[in-house]
């Protein structure tokens, strides 16, 4: 191997290097808010999104939101879903999406969706130590929320869900009665931390 080719070698691991640890430090950094339906990867999210606020503009719901300059420079004005508040209600157009002429939020080719067309957004669990049905009272508040066949099951007067069907849209959650909600809302897991971390409010 000449001089040449060693130098170029070597800026080539290092930039590797470089653009794994800025990956894992944007995805520790995530954890802190749940993006839009078929969002990219952070960084590649962070890379693709113009702050054009389209996606936000377009959603029914009024869910999406531009995260505050407080949380860094460098997400200032990227979306972010507000599931603490309302539920995504998976909208068939997916006008979200539509709407992002970047590609920043992008919905997979039919052959690589593994998810059965539902995209996962966040990670929902029911507390049996809040839920009225769980301690006596009848509810079913949450009954009928759920835009996923199966996700949200009973269990005579009881609701479960089903882990392995939901995809975190806090619909159920949006329609809880209590406050504080027993339905609770986390950012999905990723390989660089799998501990449950606050979501980022809504405006």
């Amino acid at each position: 191997m000449d001089r040449r080719a060693f130098f170029r070698r070597g800026l080539k691991e290092v930039a590797e290097v470089a653009v794994k640890h800025v990956d894992a430090q944007v995805s520790r950094q995530a954890k802190r808010w749940i993006r839009p339906p078929y969002a990219l990867d952070e960084l590649e999210f962070l890379l693709a999104c113009t702050r054009c606020e389209a996606c936000a503009e377009a959603c029914p719901q009024q869910l999406i939101f531009p995260l505050p300059a407080r949380l860094s420079a460098q997400v200032a004005g990227t979306p972010a879903l507000d599931l603490l508040n309302r539920g995504c209600r998976l909208c068939p157009e997916w006008p979200c999406v539509t709407a992002c002429e970047p590609g920043a939020l992008r919905r997979p080719d039919s052959a690589q969706d593994e998810s059965g067309g539902w995209p996962e957004l966040a990670v929902a669990t029911l507390d049996t130590r809040a839920c009225l049905p769980y301690l006596g009272p009848e509810c079913g508040a949450c009954a009928g929320s759920c835009p996923v066949p199966g996700a949200l099951l009973w269990e005579g007067e009881r609701p479960r869900i089903d882990a392995d069907l939901c995809v975190g849209c806090g619909s159920c959650r949006e329609a809880c009665i209590l406050e504080p909600r027993a339905i609770e809302i986390r950012t999905l897991p990723t390989d660089v931390s799998t501990s449950a971390n606050t979501v980022a409010p809504g405006p």
